[in-house]
């Protein structure tokens, strides 16, 4: 960020402070994105793995 003509220090500072907030909000976001399309991929892996035998578990067998 550049100082604007006739842009006080202050002014300066405050804008900069704001930009700081918003990229560590942004950061934080995508974080927890990241982290939910991580568990989507491994509940979409276990449900693949679980698919390659269909039948198994889906009877009991049962003698008298």
């Amino acid at each position: 960020m550049e100082l604007a003509d006739g842009m006080s220090i202050e002014l300066y500072s405050i804008a900069n402070a704001q930009n700081n907030v918003m990229q560590a909000v942004n950061t934080a976001m995508l974080s927890k994105a990241l982290d939910m399309q991580e568990m989507q991929g491994a509940q979409l892996t276990k449900m693949m793995e679980m698919s390659v035998n269909p039948n198994l578990g889906g009877s009991i067998n049962v003698r008298i």
